[in-house]
């Protein structure tokens, strides 16, 4: 990949990695700071009624499922971020060709091209249908 791609690339993945921690930023302080209590605005010692502390448990949870995923991906941005600075980013990890620019504009931390993916995936659902069969 030449360097004004992976300068535009590099600028992309700033600008994503930003992102996800302003988003993050937002749900630690609204969401996973609050207490129950503070959610629901009752600020009474008596505890409330279990559909709404079942309620509050599921979109905590959800919370966090989602605090999990945005912290993987910022993982994933930090390695594609690594490859960029060891000029492999692009190259496709299982047969070594540059990886399509427009998949690496929708999807920035791809590390494998489009065929080569599909092949992966065949092979994952193979294994998983072994498994549970």
């Amino acid at each position: 990949m030449k360097k004004r791609d992976l300068e535009y690339f590099k600028k992309l993945i700033l600008e994503e990695q930003n992102k996800v921690l302003k988003d993050m930023g937002y749900i630690k302080e609204t969401l996973l700071e609050s207490t129950m209590r503070d959610a629901s605005g009752d600020h009474s010692a008596y505890s409330f009624h279990m559909a709404d502390q079942g309620s509050d448990t599921y979109d905590r949870e959800k919370t966090f499922m989602l605090a999990a995923r945005e912290n993987k991906y910022l993982g994933e941005l930090a390695d594609a971020m690594r490859r960029i600075e060891e000029g492999t980013y692009g190259v496709c990890l299982i047969c070594n060709k540059d990886i399509e620019k427009e998949r690496l504009e929708v999807v920035l931390v791809a590390k494998y091209h489009v065929e080569c993916k599909r092949k992966l995936q065949k092979v994952k659902s193979k294994e998983q249908s072994e498994l549970e069969g």
